[in-house]
């Protein structure tokens, strides 16, 4: 869980879940960063979704990894509802991470806690994620880039406010921002490949 205060000029792509372009506009800004992280496609691509169940505010990122592996189970992804990655176990799985892969592309995923009328927004920022901040966690940071989603109010209470997080929130914007890194990495995939049939997200 982190904590974020905005700013315009610093992030790639910014946009409310309830924009009905959102879902085209992240597939097209993950791909357009997959390109320009991996151009030659030489780097295994590997999400890591950070977060526990135990707090609704904090189940984004496991919402995100279990909605991606039940896309494709082979997929590269640390940080399910199963099997998620936190504050506890953080350094193990970046080991592993570092043992099992040879400079991977990482992309990383996690709530975190912003201003009111910021509530809902997923963002997407070059540069590694630093989870934990919200909740004065130190933590290595993680990713290449990263995707961040707003799920509440930050400042006061943390933990309280992350128990009291709306399911529905966080889950509508876990499952748009799963779709959209499942279909851009698709994309990414197939750029030089012949053209397959639709996806089925059912």
């Amino acid at each position: 869980m982190s904590l974020i205060k905005h700013s315009p000029t610093d992030e790639s792509l910014s946009i409310h879940y309830e924009d009905p372009f959102c879902y085209s506009r992240i597939e097209r800004n993950v791909h357009s960063l997959l390109v320009d992280f991996n151009p030659d496609r030489s780097r295994e691509t590997v999400f890591v979704c950070v977060g526990t169940d135990r707090a609704t505010g904090d189940s984004l990122g496991p919402l995100v990894g279990t909605r991606l592996r039940s896309f494709s189970p082979t997929i590269n992804v640390y940080g399910t509802l199963q099997e998620p990655t936190h504050a506890t176990n953080m350094l193990q799985v970046l080991d592993v991470l570092q043992q099992k892969y040879k400079n991977p592309l990482i992309i990383a995923v996690d709530a975190c806690l912003g201003s009111y009328e910021r509530v809902g927004f997923i963002n997407i920022k070059k540069g590694s994620l630093k989870p934990g901040t919200a909740l004065k966690k130190t933590l290595p940071e993680v990713g290449d880039f990263h995707i961040s989603g707003v799920v509440n109010v930050g400042g006061f209470l943390e933990h309280m406010v992350l128990q009291n997080t709306r399911l529905y929130l966080v889950y509508q914007m876990a499952d748009i921002i799963a779709r959209g890194l499942f279909m851009a990495c698709s994309r990414f995939d197939n750029d030089h490949r012949t053209p397959t049939a639709a996806l089925n997200f059912n």
